[in-house]
């Protein structure tokens, strides 16, 4: 008999090994990677705040008390009243220095490079009234020549060491004149010896010489006075100035000193702190010494403006018209029939400094209106009929030249008695008078503006340092009391 297949039963569940577990008799599986522990990493500490940072953190406590605020309020007032002192002593001291740059170094500058300017063109002058004359003025002529040509090269080695604060402009000035001027030099030596041996070419090459004075040499000069004056404008306008922050720096102090008054007085009832009255007070004394003494200076320092700007520039401007307007004269006669251009030139200088004939004005008159006293004004009507005498004398000497008399033309410009030369003379020595007086009242006004401000700088820093003194005092009395 056949027996149907047995279906085998199932046995007990046997417990299967996982992933990772080992059985009985079974290899162990791999090894699996150990998990790490994860390492704590220190935070790095916060960053420590910077001063400013810690200072306005303590300003901040300190403002919640009121020991703080009375702190802060009298280093604020301290700081206020000595920054007022330090003010005060730097904007006058600075006046004061302007001043005194005006007085010992740009104003005398400015008048080496117009004396530069009038000692080549009296040279030119000199150089034609000496060749008209001939041999007989040859030594005189030719030494008052060589003083000016001597006179010009000093004035020209100190603009050299001083010239306009280092200007480059100035500098190249300079240089032309320093290397123009042998050149002229060289030109009137060689009309000198042509006229010697009684060659014609002399006159031609002192008309060379007169051109090359008038088309480089002077203005070259007058471009250097022009810079040298441009400096001392700009001195005297310093030393004018008004001291605005100063004045801005001790109405804001008193201010705080009032508020910081007026916060006591709300908070204890007490109407007057005596410290900080004495504070108060103090700093009032040097806001109006301060005032006072600009407002004081600035009057005789206006004057001196009035006086270096316009007069003294004005009187410059007619000496060097009068010497240019006499070289014209003599060049007019050594040219012999051909001088019409100087001629018609000494008209038009003349003109300038009188005005027209018959005319008053010109020059002459515009310094007379701006002369500071009596004194002046007569100085310089005095100047003004010298040029007039020497107008009618020039105009007889023309008519005798163009009527050939040439002799007698010349006896009327250089003669001694009743020529040309004697009115201009008169004039140079007039004019030079009325340049001394103008130049020593200039002087008189810079010392009076500037001996105005004197003591005001060391007195600002000792009032500061007292009133900064009384102030901390009487925020300090006020502390104690929370103490």
């Amino acid at each position: 008999m056949t027996l149907p297949p047995t279906t085998p039963q199932a046995g007990p569940a046997r417990d299967v090994p996982g992933p990772g577990v080992v059985g009985d008799g079974a290899d162990p599986p791999a090894a699996l990677p150990r998990r790490r522990r994860a390492r704590r990493v220190p935070l790095p500490p916060p960053p420590r705040p910077t001063a400013l940072v810690e200072g306005v953190a303590r300003l901040r406590a300190a403002l919640r008390t009121e020991p703080g605020r009375l702190r802060v309020i009298g280093g604020l007032l301290a700081v206020l009243l000595l920054a007022f002192g330090t003010a005060t002593a730097w904007q006058v001291s600075s006046r004061t220095d302007a001043a005194t740059a005006v007085r010992q170094e740009s104003q005398p500058l400015s008048a080496d490079a117009a004396a530069l300017y009038r000692s080549l063109a009296d040279a030119n002058t000199t150089a034609a009234v000496g060749f008209l004359a001939g041999s007989e003025a040859t030594r005189p002529a030719r030494d008052r020549y060589e003083a000016d040509i001597r006179n010009a090269t000093e004035r020209l080695l100190t603009a050299a060491e001083h010239a306009a604060g280092g200007s480059d402009e100035a500098g190249r000035q300079i240089a032309v004149l320093g290397r123009e001027l042998p050149v002229y030099t060289g030109l009137v030596e060689t009309a000198r010896a042509n006229d010697r041996q009684g060659y014609p070419l002399g006159g031609a090459y002192l008309r060379y010489a007169d051109a090359h004075m008038q088309d480089v040499l002077l203005p070259a000069a007058e471009r250097l006075h022009e810079l040298e004056h441009a400096r001392f404008q700009e001195d005297l306008t310093r030393a004018r100035a008004r001291p605005w922050p100063a004045l801005g720096c001790g109405v804001l102090v008193l201010a705080a000193l009032g508020w910081s008054q007026y916060r006591h007085y709300r908070r204890t009832n007490r109407v007057l702190d005596p410290a900080l009255l004495a504070a108060t007070a103090t700093t009032s004394l040097l806001l109006a010494w301060l005032a006072v003494a600009h407002t004081l200076s600035v009057a005789p320092l206006t004057a001196a403006e009035r006086t270096g700007t316009r007069s003294l520039e004005l009187l410059t401007e007619i000496h060097t018209e009068s010497l240019q307007a006499r070289g014209d004269e003599s060049l007019a006669l050594v040219a012999r029939g051909a001088g019409t251009v100087f001629a018609d030139s000494y008209r038009a200088r003349m003109e300038t400094l009188l005005g027209p004939p018959r005319e008053p004005g010109g020059l002459l008159a515009r310094a007379e209106a701006a002369a500071g006293d009596d004194s002046g004004r007569e100085q310089l009507r005095t100047v003004a009929a010298h040029a007039e005498e020497w107008r009618g004398r020039n105009a007889a000497a023309m008519a005798a030249e163009d009527s050939g008399a040439y002799d007698e033309a010349v006896k009327l410009v250089i003669g001694e008695e009743e020529s040309t030369g004697e009115s201009f003379d008169r004039l140079d020595s007039a004019l030079e008078a009325a340049l001394q007086h103008e130049r020593q009242r200039f002087a008189d006004a810079v010392d009076t503006g500037r001996a105005r401000l004197d003591g005001l700088p060391e007195g600002a820093m000792v009032l500061a340092v007292g009133a900064a003194g009384a102030a901390l005092l009487g925020v300090g009395r006020r502390l104690s009391e929370y103490r």
